[in-house]
């Protein structure tokens, strides 16, 4: 997994805060997540204030481990950011 998400086992999820220089630079990233989300069918736990946005990716009920679709997803955030400036790296 990419350096910035953190697992987690209980309940088993991935997580990662992302901080942002200002408010057009959240609400553009927020935008293009939800587009992400809505290609791809996952729905991650997104919560965020004005210069950040904090994810979680859930794993199925009863999973013992991440799927490889979570994963690829969380990936697929990281790209994301390629094309960001984010204050976290």
């Amino acid at each position: 997994m990419n350096q910035g998400w953190t697992e987690r086992q209980r309940p088993v999820r991935l997580e990662r805060r992302l901080e942002f220089a200002d408010y057009e630079a959240t609400r553009d990233f927020l935008d293009r997540a939800a587009s992400l989300s809505e290609r791809v069918g996952i729905y991650p736990d997104m919560s965020f204030g004005r210069t950040y946005v904090n994810i979680t990716l859930h794993a199925e009920d009863d999973a013992t481990a991440l799927g490889e679709p979570l994963r690829h997803f969380a990936r697929e955030i990281d790209a994301l950011l390629a094309t960001e400036k984010t204050l976290d790296e």
